[in-house]
């Protein structure tokens, strides 16, 4: 993921997974609960995602 560029979404996640996005969101939930993601600002139907920089 180092050459990740632009916005992280659970869409983007099932591309890249190779999943279906109820997969997707529950790895991304699993993700922000280890601190390795977390919710950008916005919310509702556009949610994004940003790796956290420790």
């Amino acid at each position: 993921m180092d050459d990740f560029e632009g916005v992280l979404n659970t869409t983007k996640w099932a591309k890249i997974g190779k999943c279906s996005q109820d997969t997707a969101l529950r790895d991304i939930q699993d993700l922000i609960e280890k601190g390795i993601l977390a919710k950008s600002e916005q919310g509702g139907r556009s949610t994004n995602y940003e790796f956290r920089t420790n």
